[in-house]
């Protein structure tokens, strides 16, 4: 009953053309009264509650701390098993970077250390406080201003289960054009461990290996979910690439989501 009450009034608030603003307020409202803690235990600088909020949708600081740990073990445990140790990398690109969960956790790492985030006031908090970092603002759609074959690794930690799926595929495209041949793609994404969210009509459209979009019109945003099944990671999200695993439930930074592992092709 309370889930379809909540449904209901984001219906509403769609319909009204208020979805954004609305979260975008609850989303401050949460906020009040937190706080944080000015550096953290690897003695850079921490990032706000407005910030943390807006991209990693919590202001819990140990949950911040804790799952930029696990996700830079599941990345560097990837790599090992696709046979690219990240010590043998030249350059790293966080796609979805926010305020730098992950990508403070590469400080020390001898290799180029890109972030790219729709979000102006999270790049800015990168470029200001973590120097070690070349941060830069993307746009909802592609492109992005780094030259082809740039990269030896991108990561897209919960990027794509906040879009539609038209721009889910141009995202993977446009980060297979920055990535050396024989470069790796990890992706987090939301798959059977979530089929219990879903609704009559969404699991159907879920059993049928398609990917389910809540809330579309707010892409970008937390609000905005996709759902992916491994049909569609196969057949779709995988289309041109070599797919080295999907680890279900295997992404120890974001609980639960799945860990996929893309190779582009050499030629």
């Amino acid at each position: 009953m309370r889930r379809d009450m909540k449904t209901a009034l984001l219906r509403l608030l769609s319909r009204l053309g208020l979805l954004l603003p609305v979260f975008r307020g609850w989303e401050r409202v949460r906020t009040l009264g937190v706080k944080t803690v000015a550096v953290g235990p690897d003695g850079l600088p921490f990032p706000t509650p407005e910030l943390m909020i807006r991209v990693a949708g919590t202001v819990d600081t140990g949950w911040f701390i804790e799952g930029g740990q696990l996700a830079e073990e599941s990345i560097r445990a990837a790599l090992e098993r696709a046979g690219a140790p990240i010590g043998s990398l030249e350059a790293i690109l966080d796609f979805g970077c926010g305020c730098g969960r992950v990508l403070r956790r590469w400080h020390g790492l001898d290799a180029r250390i890109c972030g790219s985030d729709l979000s102006d006031p999270a790049v800015k908090w990168c470029r200001a406080h973590l120097p070690f970092v070349e941060a830069g603002v993307n746009a909802l759609e592609p492109p992005l201003t780094y030259r082809a074959a740039s990269f030896d690794l991108v990561y897209a930690l919960s990027v794509l289960t906040h879009l539609p799926v038209a721009t889910q595929l141009s995202w993977r495209d446009e980060l297979g054009r920055v990535l050396r041949p024989g470069g790796h793609l990890l992706l987090t994404l939301c798959g059977d461990a979530y089929v219990e969210k879903l609704r009559g009509e969404e699991r159907r459209i879920y059993a049928d290996g398609e990917c389910v979009v809540r809330w579309a019109e707010v892409a970008g945003a937390n609000l905005c979910s996709a759902f992916h099944p491994p049909a569609f990671v196969r057949d779709r999200l995988a289309d041109g690439w070599e797919l080295v695993e999907h680890v279900p439930r295997g992404a120890l930074g974001n609980p639960v989501q799945d860990l996929i592992v893309l190779r582009k092709p050499s030629s």
